[in-house]
């Protein structure tokens, strides 16, 4: 019996289509030869499970694919699938180019799935908060070693060559923590060129050229000048180098003859005795470092109110806002013969300029610039004499007060004055006792010069 569907023969009779007689085209008939019948699909927990083969879990695709006969048909007539549309091999999974996840989605074995051209296979999202941690992690540890380094640096360079331990008879001590500030007239590391340029002369040894007690306080920082021809006692005192106790004879002279007889430790002792209040750290520049300082910082800004000219220091200054360098700024603190008040006048502009001076450098501009901070403190550092018992913190202390005084946060002065004799500049006592116990109990400080 032959399969072929009726009207198929080879007589050429005149039927529909090849062999057909009819005048219609005839329906579609099923082949038994390639009938399969569909099955239902097995839900993915109720595939079997192949020796060695994962479980799937659910919403995955079977590992090893699904038999054609198991598969949802494409082409299906009847609960029959012809098995032709899908393009699938038995045994495979499909591969289409949607894949499983919609439209555009890579499948699995696809051209953008797993094994694909040109693909490779997808790695887990990167750790955003993992590697922001580990960065900030790096620049802190960064940025502390630089600090460290930073601190021991400077900590070598400075000079602790003052030991306050010498000093004798020493007043209690108080509220807050002073500072003894000098400017001397040493010419130490300068040139015949510097020498000239800055105008210091050649004189042999050192002087103090300006003193300040700088107290910093709780309730305000205070900046006294102390004229270098104020009248003072020499009291008994402890030499520097022989160690040997010199008695007080009484006698009265210039405060800058007590640096010049005994350095830096006399100084201190002397100032203790006239005045009852304690220095807690002595720190000491010469005209270099205050030279260099300035320039390092390329200049320092400075609103002169009255312009004066000094031949003698070098300063010809006119006024109003203007930059004054190294050589210029070490001419405007030292001037005293352009004023009718000679030293009280030059102590209140070694005040303004010591105080603007610090309230440039304490800035982050200059802090946080390792091009600008490292010059300026190895500048400053270089001829900068202190107590043994000074840290960097200390210093960094001082300035930060001086900043504070520019800044309105303090008060700046001169020692009061009563008169003079014999060209020595007289204290007016009530007020100086007045003035350090203000100090010494942390209070702000009400007193006002003449």
């Amino acid at each position: 019996m032959s399969e072929w569907p009726e009207g198929r023969n080879d007589n050429g009779d005149d039927r529909y289509g090849r062999g057909s007689a009819r005048a219609q085209p005839e329906g579609a008939r099923r082949m038994p030869h390639v009938q399969r019948r569909q099955q239902r699909p097995v839900p993915p927990q109720q595939q079997p499970q192949r020796p060695g083969q994962p479980a799937a879990r659910p919403g995955q695709p079977p590992a090893y694919g699904v038999p054609p006969q198991q598969a949802p048909s494409h082409d299906t007539y009847g609960g029959y699938d012809s098995g032709y549309n899908t393009g699938q091999v038995y045994g495979r999974p499909q591969s289409t180019p949607s894949g499983p996840g919609g439209p555009g989605a890579p499948g699995p074995g696809g051209p953008g799935g797993p094994g694909g051209p040109g693909r490779r296979p997808a790695g887990p999202a990167p750790d955003w908060r993992k590697r922001i941690k580990i960065g900030s992690i790096v620049l802190v540890t960064a940025l502390l070693a630089t600090t460290i380094g930073t601190y021991f640096w400077a900590d070598s360079k400075v000079r602790r060559e003052v030991d306050l331990a010498k000093v004798i008879e020493r007043p209690k001590e108080g509220d807050c923590t002073t500072y003894l500030v000098v400017g001397s007239d040493s010419r130490e590391g300068l040139s015949d060129e510097d020498k000239k340029k800055l105008h210091t002369g050649s004189a042999e040894g050192k002087r103090t050229d300006s003193m300040m007690i700088l107290a910093a306080c709780s309730s305000g920082n205070t900046m006294i000048s102390l004229p270098r021809d104020s009248d003072v006692e020499i009291p008994s005192f402890v030499g520097s180098e022989s160690g040997k106790k010199y008695p007080g004879t009484g006698k009265h002279t210039k405060l800058n003859a007590a640096y010049a007889d005994d350095g830096p430790e006399l100084l201190v002792r002397t100032v203790e005795h006239n005045t009852g209040l304690r220095i807690d750290h002595y720190a000491e520049i010469g005209f270099a470092g205050f030279a260099n300082i300035v320039d390092a910082l390329g200049g320092v800004d400075m609103n002169i109110e009255k312009g004066f000219k000094d031949e003698k220091s070098g300063a010809d200054f006119k006024a109003g806002e203007q930059t004054l360098n190294g050589s210029q700024a070490l001419a405007f603190v030292r001037t005293r013969y352009a004023f009718a008040e000679s030293d009280l006048a030059r102590t209140k502009n070694q005040q303004k300029f010591l105080s603007t001076l610090a309230n440039q450098a304490a800035t982050p501009g200059t802090i946080l610039n390792p091009f600008k901070l490292y010059p300026v403190l190895g500048a400053g550092l270089d001829t900068l004499i202190v107590d043994k018992d000074m840290s960097l913190w200390d210093l960094a202390d001082m300035f930060f007060a001086m900043k504070g005084i520019s800044g309105g946060e303090g008060v700046s002065m001169n020692m009061p004055i009563a008169g003079e004799r014999g060209g020595n500049l007289l204290w007016d006592k009530a007020k100086v006792q007045q003035l350090v116990k203000q100090i010494q109990n942390g209070e702000k400080v009400t007193v006002k010069a003449n």
